[in-house]
């Protein structure tokens, strides 16, 4: 799938229709002091198996989270859950 490098779509900061770029946002490392990954880090040190059901089989596809970044006051944001897709590239326009 092909996607534009900018695009015309509603900025929540501004609240109006402005020009944003896009980009693919990255995956971020997880709170260590969360208490669910202090748990999981608890039960992972030492011997044992990992503590939760690893998945029969791996999706074909992984999800693309797109980050849009307004041209006119600089926020970037997100919007809704995303999509599958197999091949993604951002095209410029």
């Amino acid at each position: 799938m092909k996607f534009p490098s900018k695009i015309r779509t509603h900025c929540p900061n501004c609240k109006k229709h402005t020009e944003h770029t896009v980009e693919l946002a990255k995956k971020k490392p997880r709170r260590t002091l969360a208490q669910g990954q202090r748990r999981f880090l608890r039960l992972m040190k030492g011997y044992g198996s990992f503590p939760r059901p690893q998945p029969e089989y791996e999706k074909s596809t992984k999800k693309i989270d797109l980050r849009y970044k307004c041209l006119e006051c600089g926020k970037k944001h997100t919007r809704g859950e995303g999509w599958r897709a197999k091949k993604f590239e951002i095209v410029k326009v």
